[in-house]
């Protein structure tokens, strides 16, 4: 039971703690926070709190009549919530101490085994008191996990009855759940409110309903909300977490939001550009966090060209840019950078990460074909949902269907449907491979009924090892086919599974149809929960630098969303664009949402996940390169390639610079972005400091600070110039007086030039995305 208190500014309170409850008749007692019979009969609960009365009736029935305890709904609860049959207990894949149960309860059928009928020991109904079961859990005997609960306790007295009654599993036809209740479902508090008591309502095949509260174990998404094991919830620092709930097979999660102090908090409007920002300033009024200032026009010009297309504006750019006094610039030139060849070069690179896309599997020819296709896939605005489905349909030669790769670089069942998950529905599933999944709905059967739907691709072509030390490295066509047999098989059971959708209807795949087309279609759908999601997600945190779900591929109930309703709505409005990806990272990248300032303000300082303000980000390793080769105007040379290729260009990342490696391009072993590390390490200080990449490229004679000697430029224009290739901004008076009073008296003009773009290089402005 909760009581909630209506505020006058419209917030609410949980107030259980400070209200006073009583029934009119004695047909019950609160104990606790919670009403417990006493006798048969009818009353009227009685809550009073700040003079006000509310009342709600109640009926109980059978008080006297003992209940007999059921092994799948009252033992099975009270392992849980003791931790026994955690991964790091019991429920791990080889036990402790001789004792193996599943993890968190999801075979009570083996578990009843397990504690009922091996050993006799672990439960003893002629004496129950000596049973292992509560003798360890109560330390009365020495045990590893140290004391689970007292002797006095309810959990001790429900497996002491249990055992009593002769330790027996539930009999055939007893009553099952069927639907399990958490309330509140969602709410925000505003300090000094700092708790919320959780309710679990269970409701049974019988038409029973049982509070489960005591029974249901709690957990929290946010380290700073804690949540007790009788469900009350608290947070002192503030924070936004999904408080997950489990009780036997059912999960169900509680969205609690705790906003804490702010002085002097005044909502400061800003003009919202489209929906992105509606909803958006919506969700931080109501977190009582005023965005950041807007980014002046060399900012959002810097951001813009290293989001969209991976590069910085050249000078003239720049000057054109700051420039220009129209009030649509900004919009005028997302357009543009939308219709250029770096775009579709730059976000073919990021889905080459994300579909491991690299050389030693695809060999040098595939992944050339591999790579051109999906730049030209976004070149042309293909539909993101015919991307996927050509990906995940495909047949041929990885040569003359280029997409038919992505079944030579995944071959097993189990991997595509890991695989195909993470990166199509922004769910990782491998969890789901021993067991059941431990945050999520997903079950172990589910996992293999998903693989199942690719059980049947067949793989043909004479290929050979470049390295015969190396299994992977494969060099040849391959030819993508549906076999006409292959099954998938459940380890557990060892029966074939059945393709199938978890979560949805059931689907009949025909005889000789292909199982990945029935998939795909199911994927593709305009109404599939999953894939336009997942999608949008995905776009987000390569424009904003962090998912609305974050990690952006570990999308569950659990792991909420910061901004539900702008998820909600950017998904539909992808789907109605019919899926256009540049669609969509126009909508984003001409709000007031992206184009704000990284500098914190009053409020938002330490906010790193409603984006109230630009998240600084290191510039990625292909990025950096780049962005070091165009400031000083000498261009990295890779082998095989024509001069002037860009690193971000590059269709292969098997013979990678070590300046890239530093930086953290990634293997693409994994389809995880954490693949890619943005982390700041020793070794790039050292690279960056004296490493000879950055040294070769000053010192290149005709590279730009060569040629603007030989022009004849003053001072004052060379570091202007370098100011407006590197930070996209002139100097400020003061900047350029420093670098002038540098330079003067200097006897190697061409050395301290060197020095300065070193210094420039090296700076935080520079080095990050702000």
């Amino acid at each position: 039971m909760f009581v909630t208190a209506l505020l006058s500014d419209g917030s609410r309170r949980d107030v259980t703690g400070e209200a006073r409850v009583t029934l009119s008749t004695p047909v019950a007692r609160v104990l606790h926070g919670r009403l417990e019979a006493v006798r048969d009969g009818r009353g009227v609960v009685l809550v009073r709190f700040g003079g006000l009365l509310a009342q709600a009736p109640v009926v109980v029935a059978q008080a006297q009549e003992p209940r007999r305890v059921s092994f799948r709904y009252d033992v099975l609860p009270v392992i849980s919530k003791a931790g026994c049959n955690q991964g790091s207990c019991h429920g791990n894949g080889e036990g402790r101490g001789g004792l193996k149960l599943s993890l968190k309860g999801e075979d009570p059928v083996g578990d009843y085994q397990v504690l009922a009928t091996h050993g006799a020991r672990r439960v003893s109904p002629q004496d129950p008191a000596r049973s292992l079961l509560l003798t360890k859990a109560t330390s009365a005997l020495p045990h590893g996990g140290g004391m689970r609960f007292k002797p006095q306790s309810r959990e001790y007295q429900v497996l002491a009855a249990w055992i009593a009654a002769g330790a027996r599993d539930d009999a055939p036809g007893a009553p099952v759940l069927t639907a399990m209740e958490v309330g509140p479902t969602e709410r925000i508090h505003f300090a000094p409110a700092t708790m919320q008591r959780l309710t679990v309502t269970g409701r049974f095949s019988d038409g029973s309903v049982r509070d489960l509260t005591e029974q249901a174990v709690f957990s929290s998404s946010d380290p700073a909300i804690e949540v007790e094991a009788d469900g009350l919830v608290r947070s002192e620092r503030g924070g936004d977490s999904a408080v997950l709930v489990r009780y036997a097979d059912q999960l169900r999660t509680a969205r609690l939001t705790f906003v804490p102090q702010r002085q002097g908090f005044r909502w400061q409007e800003i003009p919202a550009v489209n929906g992105v920002d509606e909803l958006h300033w919506k969700r931080l009024k109501t977190l009582r966090l005023n965005p950041s200032r807007p980014a002046t026009d060399s900012e959002f010009l810097r951001r813009a060209y290293l989001d969209a297309c991976g590069i910085l504006p050249t000078p003239e750019e720049v000057r054109a840019f700051l420039k220009d006094p129209s009030a649509d610039k900004r919009s005028k030139l997302v357009d543009a950078l939308l219709q250029r060849p770096e775009f579709d070069e730059f976000w073919a690179m990021k889905w080459g990460d994300i579909l491991r896309s690299e050389e030693r599997t695809l060999d040098p020819k595939g992944i050339v074909a591999y790579r051109d296709w999906i730049k030209n896939s976004i070149a042309s605005r293909k539909p993101m949902d015919q991307f996927a489905r050509e990906l995940l349909t495909a047949n041929g030669g990885t040569y003359q269907n280029p997409p038919a790769n992505y079944y030579r670089r995944t071959r097993l069942p189990v991997e595509l449907a890991e695989t195909t998950a993470q990166v199509f529905m922004g769910t990782r599933l491998l969890c789901a491979k021993c067991h059941n999944h431990p945050t999520e709905r997903w079950k172990q059967e589910d996992y293999y009924s998903l693989a199942a739907f690719f059980a049947r691709v067949e793989r043909k072509g004479e290929l050979t090892r470049k390295d015969k030390f190396d299994l992977h490295e494969l060099i040849g066509e391959e030819t993508i086919s549906v076999a006409a047999a292959g099954e998938v098989k459940n380890p557990r059971s060892g029966k074939q599974v059945v393709p199938r959708i978890p979560d949805a209807p059931a689907i009949r795949v025909g005889d000789g149809a292909d199982r990945r087309e029935v998939f795909a279609g199911w994927l593709t759908a305009p109404d599939n929960p999953y894939f336009a999601k997942a999608m949008v997600n995905r776009v987000w945190y390569y424009l904003m630098g962090k998912g609305i779900i974050d990690p952006v591929d570990d999308i569950r109930e659990s792991n909420p969303a910061s901004n539900p309703e702008l998820l909600a709505r950017l998904t539909r409005d992808f789907v109605a664009s019919k899926f256009d990806l540049k669609s969509l990272v126009r909508t984003i990248m001409v709000s007031q949402t992206y184009a704000l300032s990284s500098e914190p303000n009053a409020q938002n300082g330490e906010d790193d996940r409603f984006f109230s303000r630009a998240l600084p980000q290191r510039l990625s390793a292909e990025v950096l390169l780049d962005a070091i080769s165009h400031v000083t105007g000498s261009p990295e040379k890779f082998d095989g390639f024509p001069e002037g290729t860009r690193a971000t260009q590059l269709p292969a990342i098997r013979k990678r610079k070590s300046f890239l490696t530093v930086f953290g391009q990634p293997t693409r072993e994994t389809v995880c972005e954490c693949d890619r590390s943005n982390e700041s390490t020793l070794g790039q200080s050292f690279e960056l400091i004296s490493g000879g990449t950055l040294d070769t490229k000053l010192k290149a004679p005709s590279n730009r600070i060569g040629q603007m000697i030989a022009a004849g430029k003053s001072d004052a224009a060379i570091i202007t110039e370098l100011y407006l290739a590197g930070m996209s901004r002139e100097p400020s008076p003061r900047e350029l007086q420093d670098r002038l009073q540098y330079l003067q008296g200097k006897p190697n003009r061409r050395e301290v030039l060197e020095d300065l773009t070193w210094a420039l290089i090296n700076s935080k402005e520079f080095l990050l995305r702000r």
